[in-house]
């Protein structure tokens, strides 16, 4: 829970050297030079943003560096994951049995918020399991601290100056205190963990008491997740995607991002997950095989590019239309992903990817990222092996280029 002390305290205990040196030696003494004009000069920029004066002064007067921020964003894993292990650390039978709970629960403001949005409730609830396991954990570091520390810094200082600013504003509107402003390391507050310039923009206030509380208001929270996902063009009549079953022989070079009819991807020869024709629906889907030849494949509609809105990562939004599915009463994955699947370093990646511009297969300049380029270089290299070419870095793929893990 947030420490209840008031802007005035803060202020009372900044002034007094014994007590700052013994309870924030680390955060105010290791801050780098020019850190305090930086704050000065971010609250005349706030001001400047329609900030009222006496939060923007009240705010960042008792802002401090956090250099745990500068870690974090400095921290680039030294292992990618595979999609085994980030769908089960995020899909498992405890958080769907919470996730039913919790559905009929909620029904009422569940059913509510639907009606409003045309986002069916599971969904609602997948994003909320996601992102804070249901709100019982929204992130310990203060946010005005988190955002000024990397506003501060000059590798993404505009964005998170504009985030700083919009925080003030939630600030200034009276949505939460300062002291309560509690949220990740990167800014991200509340349920349904919003960004600042996202909470401006789509939060509401639900439950009628003049106050947008992403924090203590579960309504609010529900709500505006609804309105940011409607934002974006939420299709209420169509699902997220599903799993598939793809043909043998099947050309893999299909899954990369092309958007086919569902008829034409059954002409292919891709039933659904239990081998049944595809429905006859006049919609468009792409191929998603996330894990290679050996784990699932998903065609994914329109609602999982909204998904990839809220977060820009495949994973997680078949994370979440999985979650959704389950917590409906849908069942396991029919072809669960492969859990010997190799999690390749940075270095590794490296590697790999000198070896395919070596053998002249153009991945791109090494960066350690396994992108579109590298994927096209691994399937050219799969196709002209006799592999399965799926563009996966499998551990033949590797055995056969000679790179180490």
């Amino acid at each position: 829970m947030a420490c209840h002390v008031s802007v005035s305290a803060l202020l009372a205990i900044s002034a007094l050297p014994a007590l700052a040196k013994v309870a924030d030696n680390e955060a105010v003494l290791a801050a780098p030079d020019g850190f305090e004009e930086c704050k000065l000069q971010l609250q005349e920029k706030a001001i400047a943003a329609g900030v009222s004066a006496k939060t923007a002064q009240e705010v960042m007067t008792g802002v401090k560096h956090i250099n745990r921020v500068i870690e974090l964003d400095r921290r680039q894993p030294e292992f990618t994951t595979t999609f085994a292990d980030y769908l089960n650390r995020r899909v498992n039978d405890d958080r769907v049995s919470k996730g039913r709970v919790l559905i009929k629960e909620h029904s009422e403001l569940l059913a509510r918020v639907t009606e409003e949005t045309g986002v069916p409730a599971p969904y609602l609830v997948a994003f909320w399991g996601l992102e804070t396991n249901f709100g019982s954990y929204f992130g310990k570091m203060s946010v005005p601290d988190s955002l000024t520390t990397l506003a501060c810094d000059p590798r993404r200082s505009t964005f998170f100056t504009e985030q700083l600013i919009a925080a003030l504003r939630i600030i200034d509107e009276g949505a939460i205190p300062v002291e309560q402003m509690e949220g990740s390391w990167a800014g991200a507050m509340g349920h349904v963990q919003f960004m600042p310039t996202v909470f401006l923009k789509h939060a509401v206030d639900a439950d009628g008491d003049g106050r947008r509380d992403l924090w203590n208001s579960l309504p609010d929270a529900m709500m505006s997740a609804g309105k940011f996902l409607q934002s974006m063009n939420w299709d209420g009549d169509y699902r997220w995607g599903r799993e598939v079953l793809l043909p043998k022989n099947f050309d893999y070079s299909l899954a990369d991002g092309r958007r086919l009819e569902l008829s034409k991807w059954g002409e292919l020869g891709i039933t659904d997950a239990f081998g049944k024709p595809l429905a006859q629906e006049e919609i468009t889907a792409a191929l998603i095989v996330p894990a290679g030849h050996r784990g699932p494949a998903f065609l994914a509609y329109h609602n999982f590019k909204v998904i990839m809105g809220w977060n820009r990562s495949e994973f997680y939004a078949i994370a979440v239309g999985h979650l959704a599915d389950r917590i409906a009463g849908a069942g396991m994955l029919q072809n669960p992903p492969p859990e010997d699947t190799p999690a390749l370093s940075r270095d590794t990646v490296l590697e790999l990817q000198a070896a395919l511009n070596e053998r002249g297969y153009d991945a791109g300049k090494p960066d350690g990222i396994t992108g579109p380029a590298t994927r096209s270089a691994i399937r050219k290299y799969q196709h002209a092996e006799g592999l399965i070419a799926d563009g996966f870095p499998g551990q033949e793929l590797l055995d056969r280029l000679g790179v180490s893990i």
